[in-house]
């Protein structure tokens, strides 16, 4: 385990480095979150609430939505593309550790400097700038934070696949973009899943996406209630564990056909 830890430190120290790159990104998040909230304003059009939430509410789980993105974004299924191209997979696979386990340790060092370093003085910009309510109870804090964990968790493990697939396909750039179109658009990210037509939302949810953004943002808000986001996080942890079938098949499969393409 030691070495997973050590994993995460690089990789924060790696973001450390080259830190003026997010905190131009807190600004230009900020105007996103901002063009969303004159937007919705003006779809509400003085209405109290829309599909059960406030104008507040809508701001809020934008500004969670986007800030949370922040922490569970990452990379790695770049980089392991990156990596078979080039043939360095080769040789990390015989170092003394998993491959997949270390990758999504470098996710999390990302992730925890993303948290620190963006989201949370994000989040003190976007507060002071729009009406955002943060005022949320403790409980609702610590399901939150727990739902972002299963959030980073989930978004990694697609990001496993899609990395993993370039086994496959040998270049598989268009597959990564289209992922991460299908990620903010079915996630919740752009828009709250509710706001779908009933037939989408059932489509939804036979789907992982959910519990990457709409989750979290919907339980911040106290769009979820009670029993609601009890059965929230149950979903997630499902997926969590779901979603390990596929990467144990796909990397068993590739290990099998590996072909270094450079080196």
């Amino acid at each position: 385990m030691g070495k997973y830890l050590e994993m995460i430190r690089i990789r924060f120290l790696m973001m450390l480095a080259y830190r003026t790159n997010y905190y131009s990104g807190i600004l230009i998040y900020s105007i996103n979150i901002g063009a969303y909230y004159f937007l919705w304003s003006a779809i509400y059009g003085g209405k109290e609430s829309v599909q059960g939430l406030s104008i507040t509410q809508m701001t809020t789980y934008i500004a969670v939505a986007w800030m949370a993105r922040a922490f569970y974004f990452n990379n790695i299924d770049r980089e392991i593309a990156l990596e078979i191209k080039d043939g360095k997979v080769a040789i990390e696979m015989i170092r003394p550790y998993n491959y997949l386990n270390m990758k999504m340790m470098q996710g999390l060092g990302e992730g925890i400097f993303r948290l620190l370093f963006f989201s949370v003085p994000g989040m003190v910009i976007v507060y002071l700038a729009f009406p955002v309510d943060l005022s949320a109870g403790a409980a609702t804090w610590g399901y939150f934070f727990l739902s972002l964990v299963f959030s980073f968790i989930i978004n990694t493990q697609i990001n496993l696949l899609a990395g993993i697939a370039t086994f496959f396909l040998f270049n598989n750039d268009g597959l990564i973009r289209a992922k991460r179109v299908v990620i903010d658009l079915f996630s919740g990210l752009i828009l709250p899943i509710s706001f779908y037509p009933g037939w989408a939302q059932e489509i939804m949810g036979y789907l992982p996406f959910q519990g990457i953004s709409y989750i979290p943002s919907m339980i911040f808000t106290e769009g979820f209630k009670g029993g609601a986001v009890v059965e929230a996080l149950i979903t997630q942890a499902a997926w969590s564990l779901v979603l390990l079938v596929p990467i144990y098949f796909m990397w068993s499969l590739a290990k099998r056909q590996l072909i270094v393409q450079g080196g």
